[in-house]
Parts: C-alpha cells; sequence; structure tokens
C-alpha cells in the first residue's frame, strides 16, 4: 500500500499538511516519520506474517502503553489494529550502533535504561524464549523452510540449560527482548528503549545477555553491562546472561529463517541467521559450556 493511502487511513490526520519519509532499520515492520503541527510521529505499519513470528500486535500497544509508563518507551499517541497501524511519538535523539554498545562509558546507561523498564509496570504477557524457538522450530519444520545442519543436534543441550536454570529460578520482570542497538535512542541526556514487538515479562537476564548477544560484546564487556546492573558482579548472574545470550543466538537462528521465507524486505535473512547460529555453535561445543552449567546453579 502507497504512503498517502496508509497515512488516509488516520482521521487525525485528514485536512492536515504532513511531510512523511520512511525511517531506515525496521526489519518487520514499515516505520514512517510524519512531521505535521510542528511535532512528529512514527506510524508503524505492520506487515504479514508477523503471527509466524509470534508477534501479537494488541500486546505491542498494550507493552508500550506500559513501557511509556515506566518512562523509557516513546509515549503511543494512537492504535488502529484493523488497518495495522501504531503510532508513537518521535523520539529525537541519535540511534545507537553496535559500537555505541561496545563503549565501555555506555554500558552503566544502557543497564540504568534497562533496570527503569524493569522496574515499571508489569507487560501483558510473558516471552520466554525456550518456548518461542521451540514454536519456530515447529514452524520452519511444519512449512519446509530452511533450518542449519546440525540444529536440531542441539535440543539436549537447550533442555540441560532449561534445567540448570530451574535450580535458582528467577523473578521475571517487563523485558523489551529485543535490544538491538538500533532500538536504543540517545536525546543527549537519556536513553529510550524502542520497539516493544517482542516485549513480556522476562528474566531480566534474558535482556542483558540478548544484548550481549546482538552487539557481539566481549565477555569483559558483559561482565560490565551485568555489574552495572546488579550493582556488584555476581558470577552466577553472568552465566546466566551467557546462557540466555546462546539460547537468543539459537531461537533467533529460526527468526531469521521464516524471515528468509516469507519477508518482502530486501534484506539477506539467511546470512543474517547463519551468523546467529555459528556463533551458537562455537558455545554450544565450547570449554565454556559445561562450566556455565554449573556455576549458573550455585551462588558466589
Amino acid at each position: 500500500m502507497a504512503r498517502h493511502a496508509i497515512l488516509e487511513q488516520i482521521d487525525w490526520l485528514h485536512g492536515r499538511p504532513y511531510d512523511v519519509e520512511e525511517l531506515p532499520g525496521g526489519l518487520t515492520n514499515v516505520n514512517l516519520k510524519v512531521t505535521f503541527d510542528g511535532r512528529a510521529v512514527v506510524v508503524r505499519v505492520a506487515q504479514p506474517g508477523g503471527e509466524l513470528l509470534a508477534v501479537d500486535h494488541r500486546n505491542e500497544h498494550l507493552n508500550s502503553l506500559a513501557a511509556a509508563a515506566a518512562g523509557v518507551g516513546a509515549p503511543v499517541v494512537d492504535y488502529l489494529p484493523e488497518a495495522g497501524l501504531m503510532i508513537v511519538g518521535y523520539v529525537e535523539g541519535r540511534t545507537f550502533t553496535d559500537d555505541d554498545l561496545r563503549d565501555s562509558t555506555q554500558l552503566s546507561r544502557v543497564a540504568a535504561a534497562c533496570r527503569q523498564l524493569h522496574l515499571g509496570p508489569r507487560f501483558v504477557n510473558d516471552f520466554d524464549m525456550f518456548a518461542v524457538q521451540s514454536g519456530y522450530l515447529q514452524v520452519v519444520l511444519e512449512r519446509g523452510f530452511r533450518v542449519p545442519d546440525r540444529y536440531q543436534d542441539f535440543q539436549p543441550q537447550v533442555e540441560r540449560i532449561r534445567a540448570a536454570f530451574a535450580v535458582r529460578p528467577q523473578p521475571t520482570v517487563p523485558c523489551n527482548n529485543d535490544l538491538l542497538a538500533g532500538n536504543f535512542i540517545d536525546d543527549g541526556s537519556k536513553l529510550w528503549l524502542i520497539d516493544y514487538e517482542y516485549a513480556g515479562n522476562n528474566d531480566a537476564c534474558f535482556e542483558l545477555g540478548n544484548i550481549w548477544s546482538e552487539a557481539d560484546l566481549s565477555l569483559d564487556q558483559l561482565d560490565e553491562l551485568m555489574a552495572a546492573y546488579d550493582g556488584t558482579l555476581l558470577r552466577h548472574r553472568v552465566a546466566r546472561a551467557r546462557l540466555w545470550g546462546l539460547m537468543a543466538k539459537y531461537g533467533w537462528t529460526l527468526w531469521g529463517s521464516i524471515q528468509h521465507s516469507v519477508s518482502e524486505f530486501d534484506f539477506d535473512f539467511w546470512t543474517w541467521a547463519k551468523e546467529k547460529y555459528d556463533r551458537a555453535v562455537a558455545e554450544f561445543d565450547g570449554a565454556d559450556f559445561e562450566r556455565l552449567l554449573e556455576e549458573v546453579t550455585r551462588s558466589d
């Protein structure tokens, strides 16, 4: 659908002059910046295939409201579910890159923004990467989508991670669950966390481990991030974040496979997925795996 036709579905824009530009970076939505009456909003346009990716736009809307109430999410302006549109306030600032997340001076700010979200109102749903990964696997197998070599060979290791986590269960908190660099906006004084498609109540260590995984941070940088979040360095918490980061890579691999098969975006999803998977394999097969399983079950 052309931009004009999309925006015609927003009643309160009728009769107002406005400028529109497509924002870069989205891989599951088209995001349009619309400027009118001296203000700007972002119109998020849902794309086909979201149901295969475990995206629920009603949850996204309600969780975006909660994130805004927590003070770290953009304000929600409108929600038009039948049109597949959500409109949020445009946050003026600089979008982070992976290099920003690798900068030690930024990690304390990242940890503080995550804590603020995690201390905010509960979200309306839960997010569990074990369940999400299992659901993605069912989709790719049923539909004959591409699966990397040896992928299912690692299911026993996944069950061992699940069992190790169960020894010291953690409370869940409202998490974004998709904090790649492009979902941090620096307005010069604070960090904003945007895009709540995959949001849900989750173990905070998933949030932090996923940041580590997405930006390919070093182990020392993960230590810095965890120490900034927890106030001290706790080895069992670092181990938990590392194992969640591994599960994130393993699960998001299949997200990439699904997108490779169904997405209309001009993006090499398979190469993206394979890079995630290759790093997951290195960790499953690596010398640290057994130690992490043991370390996550005990206190420091």
